[in-house]
C-alpha cells in the first residue's frame, strides 16, 4: 500500500511538473519565439528617440498582433539599448527577433531615388536632408565644404554636377560625409570608358559635359530632342559662336529674380559668367544636376546643321529647328502669336468664372 501512494504522489508531482513545464514553455514561445509581427511595416527611428518614444512608434505602425507579449519580450531583451536607423519590422517576425534587430543596429537600407534637375548646393542639401536622419544643415555644411571640394576634384561651381541621378541603396543614419563620398563613387562608375572616350572625342572634360547637358535638361525634357538640342549647341560651339541658352540666364538670376517664366530682353543683358547672351562658350559648371539622358544626349549629339530651335506654337514641350536666322525668326513668331492668343484666352475665360 505505501509503494501504491507513494507512486500515485509521485505520479501527481510528475504530472505537476509536466503541466508547469508545458505552461512555462507556452510562455516563453508566446513571450519570445511566436510569430507576433501581423504585417510588415517601416521603422525609423531617430537618435533623440526615447525607449518610450520608440515602443510608442511600434504601437503606431500596427504591425504588432500581441502587444502584451511584445512589452515583456522588450524588458527582457533589454530594448532600451536600441540603435538609431531605418528598420523593416516584417511579417512573421518574432518579438525576439524585432527586439534584437533593434539592438544589434540591422538596419535595412534605404532606396533613395535621386531624379536629378536639381540646381543648387542649399536645395540638394534640404532635399538630402528630407531622405535621410541626418538634417539639411548638416548636409549644407558638407556640401559647402571647399576642402571636401578640391580632395575630390571639384569647386563651388562644378561640384554639384558630381552627383548622378538614380535609384541608390544607402543606409538612412549613414553621415553626411559619407553620403557625399559613396556619391563620389558612384560618379567615378557611372564615367565608365566608353563615356570617356566620347567625352575626349568631342575634345571636352566630364565638367563641360555635365554643363551642357544641365543646358539641354533645362531645355526639354523630351529625350527624343535632346539629342538634337545638344547638336545645336555643339554646332554654335565649333562656329564660335555665343549658346544663347535662356536657362542660363534664368540661372543666372536666381538669387535677384527667383521663379522667372519667360526671359525677357532685360534679362539678357545681366552681367553674369552664366548669362550665355553675353559670354562665349561654356558657362563655368552646370547650371543643375542633368538627368542621365541630357549627359548621354551630349556624348552622342546629333549631327546635324541646326543652329537654332525655338517652341513649337502646339505648345507640346518640342521645338521647330532651324539652320538659317531667318527660318528661326519664323518659327519664333509662330510661337509668339500662339502664346499671345492663348494669354488673350486665359484672360477671358477668367473674367467669365
Amino acid at each position: 500500500m505505501k509503494i501504491r501512494k507513494l507512486l500515485v504522489i509521485l505520479s501527481v508531482i510528475f504530472g505537476v511538473l509536466l503541466v508547469a513545464c508545458a505552461a512555462a514553455g507556452g510562455y516563453y514561445y508566446i513571450t519570445f519565439r511566436k510569430p507576433n509581427i501581423k504585417k510588415t511595416a517601416e521603422l525609423y527611428v531617430y537618435g533623440d528617440y526615447t525607449c518610450e518614444r520608440l515602443m510608442d512608434s511600434i504601437s503606431a505602425s500596427g504591425a504588432v498582433e500581441n502587444w502584451k507579449s511584445f512589452v515583456r519580450a522588450a524588458g527582457k531583451e533589454n530594448i532600451r539599448n536600441f540603435k538609431p536607423g531605418h528598420y523593416l519590422l516584417k511579417k512573421g517576425m518574432s518579438n525576439r527577433q524585432v527586439a534584437r534587430t533593434l539592438v544589434c543596429n540591422w538596419e535595412t537600407p534605404i532606396k533613395f531615388k535621386f531624379r536629378g534637375y536639381v540646381k543648387t548646393l542649399p536645395r540638394l542639401a534640404s532635399l538630402l536632408g528630407d531622405s535621410f536622419e541626418a538634417d539639411s544643415a548638416g548636409f549644407a555644411a558638407v556640401l559647402s565644404d571647399k576642402a571636401l571640394m578640391d580632395s575630390l576634384g571639384f569647386d563651388e561651381r562644378t561640384f554639384i554636377g558630381m552627383f548622378i541621378p538614380d535609384t541608390y541603396e544607402m543606409y538612412w543614419t549613414a553621415s553626411p560625409r559619407k553620403i557625399v563620398l559613396r556619391m563620389k563613387k558612384e560618379y567615378d562608375r557611372f564615367w565608365n570608358k566608353e563615356r570617356c572616350m566620347k567625352a575626349e572625342a568631342m575634345h571636352f572634360d566630364r565638367n563641360q559635359v555635365m554643363t551642357l547637358a544641365s543646358i539641354v535638361i533645362g531645355e526639354t525634357n523630351n529625350t527624343e530632342e535632346m539629342p538634337v538640342i545638344a547638336g545645336v549647341y555643339m554646332n554654335r560651339l565649333k562656329k564660335g559662336m555665343k549658346l544663347q541658352a535662356c536657362p542660363t540666364v534664368i540661372y543666372a538670376h536666381l538669387d535677384t529674380e527667383p521663379g522667372i517664366r519667360r526671359v525677357l530682353s532685360r534679362h539678357l543683358s545681366f552681367d553674369s559668367p552664366y548669362n550665355t547672351y553675353l559670354y562665349p562658350g561654356l558657362p563655368p559648371g552646370p547650371i543643375a544636376v542633368p538627368t542621365v539622358a541630357a549627359i548621354d544626349a551630349v556624348l552622342n549629339y546629333a549631327k546635324t546643321d541646326y543652329l537654332y530651335f525655338a517652341a513649337k506654337p502646339e505648345f507640346d514641350g518640342t521645338h521647330n529647328f532651324a539652320t538659317t536666322y531667318s527660318q528661326h525668326l519664323a518659327n519664333g513668331r509662330a510661337y509668339a502669336r500662339a502664346y499671345a492668343a492663348r494669354e488673350r484666352a486665359r484672360k477671358v475665360e477668367k473674367k467669365h468664372l
